[in-house]
């Protein structure tokens, strides 16, 4: 062949039968399910709010943005040019982008700043249009609204941070807080030797000095398996005091401007959640200030675990939807056999089983954070979160592997968002406590503060006399509490559960249609349930559950 032959260019197939990005929608509007949530749960004047962060999260841009932030993962620099240690954590602009929108929309703070009725509802419903976008930034965002709880223990020191904290400026600048615009708040509570135990950390305070602020100062020592969001501004932070465990409040900067001795060690290499940094890292006799008494750290910062608890809960119910609504996406524009995905009667039995379960996980997630909008309901909220929480991050790996398997190949490239969805999904069942950790919490909590399970069983009884399957199913439950709790501990997987579907019933049993509710009862509680989407019975109203899932989609 002579070497100055041009070959030529040849198309060997046309690109058909591909389905369109979901991009250009409105998030909130498009999702009737947590529209109904959120007029029901009275969030009033601020659902316009909704509609139009609705509209933002779900336009091209900012769904890039999510994308973008994933690919280009945080790094960690250690010393600038000239040697300095700065220990800084550098984020591809899409990151950003991302918290100032959250910042801009209040996500952290809008609770705190108008504790109007509601306001924790909407700020709920908030997370989980932007839990749908990108969930990495969604760490930062829940610890900084988390802290401020924990923070009002000590109210001198809470006047000087909290505005702050609940500022709706996003300053990413590493800088002494008072010189910035706004802050942000992480946490470090786990060493390597014990993990979720935390009382064997050996991480150790010495108290120094005046107090600052109403605190009494101390210096830590130690070093921290994984600290959440390294380079926020401040990190409440778990140390062993002379009395015992206590909990500290320890800021990057020292009050006299100089950076603390807080050295990030090296960022993880994490599953999923890619966008946002966890660290090692290690306390050199580094300035902190003591929140709540000495020797009760667990007590105090369960202030704020509780706070990240409800967004466990939030962040898999908004991995569970965005995850529903790409499959039916797909398989209403991608053809096979002859016709769409979707006319398929297999493919409506998976979808709409799916669209049960996000439902229920969407109405029992708002639900309870209602409860943190009304104060009479504390001992319904305290066992609430712990059950939402364990039961929906132990849904979402399977759901979201499901909906996975309704885009086929495609699904399985980091092409398509389900593959990340996927990354995420196990995520929240580790964070804020292990599924097992969750459950002792639970059984410690029905044995210390029995208030809260009259409470819990009071909200289940609501919907007593509506469906045998449920009636029947609800006296197991109660006859499962009543065992000895010395022995309880071995079956309490299997009591959470029981709590968790109970209550999504009982909610679907009050506030749900009735094809709704039926078959929730029917496919998950009856005796012969089964554990695979895409299970239903020929009675259930499939074509009605798709339409309520996705009234926007054929």
């Amino acid at each position: 062949m002579n070497s100055t032959t041009t070959l030529e260019q040849t198309t060997t197939h046309d690109v058909l039968n591909q389905t369109p990005p979901l991009v250009d929608y409105n998030v909130y509007t498009w999702d009737k399910v947590l529209m109904d949530c959120a007029r029901r749960e009275g969030v009033g004047a601020l659902e316009q709010d909704l509609v139009d962060f609705g509209r933002i999260a779900g336009s091209a841009e900012v769904i890039e943005w999510g994308a973008q932030a994933n690919k280009h993962e945080p790094t960690l620099k250690t010393h600038d040019r000239y040697g300095n240690r700065i220990d800084e954590v550098e984020y591809h602009p899409a990151w950003h982008h991302l918290m100032k929108l959250a910042a801009e929309h209040k996500l952290h703070s809008s609770p705190w700043k108008n504790p109007e009725p509601g306001a924790h509802v909407a700020r709920a419903i908030k997370m989980m249009i932007a839990g749908q976008i990108e969930s990495g930034h969604g760490c930062p965002i829940s610890m900084t609204y988390s802290i401020i709880p924990a923070l009002r223990k000590q109210p001198e020191l809470s006047s000087w941070w909290e505005p702050r904290l609940t500022s709706s400026s996003y300053d990413q600048r590493a800088l002494p807080v008072d010189q910035k615009t706004g802050a942000l708040a992480g946490m470090a509570m786990t060493e390597k030797q014990g993990g979720s135990d935390v009382r064997a950390n050996t991480t150790q305070a010495v108290p120094v000095g005046d107090t600052i602020f109403g605190a009494p100062q101390y210096m830590l020592t130690g070093h921290k398996w994984f600290c959440s969001a390294p380079m926020s501004d401040v990190f409440l932070v778990l140390a062993q005091a002379p009395r015992g465990l206590s909990c500290f409040l320890v800021p990057r900067w020292t009050p006299d401007g100089v950076r603390n001795n807080f050295f990030i060690q090296r960022l993880k290499d994490k599953l999923g959640n890619r966008s946002n940094a966890s660290a090692e890292i290690e306390l050199n006799k580094c300035f902190g200030l003591l929140i709540g008494e000495e020797g009760r750290g667990i007590a105090t910062i369960i202030e704020m675990v509780n706070y990240t608890r409800l967004d466990c809960a939030l962040g898999s119910a908004a991995l569970q939807r965005q995850s529903l609504i790409q499959a039916i996406h797909h398989t209403s524009h991608r053809q096979a056999f002859g016709k769409l995905l979707f006319s398929h009667p297999l493919m409506q039995n998976v979808l709409a089983d799916l669209s049960l379960e996000s439902e229920a996980a969407t109405t029992l997630a708002i639900r309870i954070a209602r409860s943190y909008d009304r104060p009479e309901e504390a001992a319904f909220r305290r066992l609430a979160t712990a059950v939402g929480k364990y039961w929906l991050s132990k849904r979402t790996p399977s759901f979201v592997a499901e909906a996975l398997e309704c885009l086929g190949g495609n699904g399985y490239t980091e092409d398509f968002p389900l593959a990340r969805l996927f990354r995420e999904s196990p995520l929240n069942s580790i964070w804020e406590g292990c599924g097992n950790v969750i459950c002792l919490d639970v059984l410690r909590t029905i044995e210390r503060e029995p208030e809260c399970l009259e409470a819990f069983l009071c909200e289940l009884e609501i919907s007593c006399g509506q469906h045998p399957v449920y009636d029947r199913y609800l006296c197991e439950l109660i006859e499962n509490l009543q065992q000895p709790l010395s022995d309880a501990e071995f079956g309490m997987r299997r009591v959470v559960e029981q709590m968790a579907l109970c209550l999504q019933a009982s909610l679907l049993i009050q506030h749900s249609p009735d094809f709704v509710w039926q078959e929730f009862c029917q496919s998950r509680l009856a005796e012969n349930h089964r554990s695979v989407f895409g299970t239903l019975s020929r009675s259930a109203g499939v074509p009605e559950i798709l339409h309520r899932a996705t009234p926007n989609l054929p």
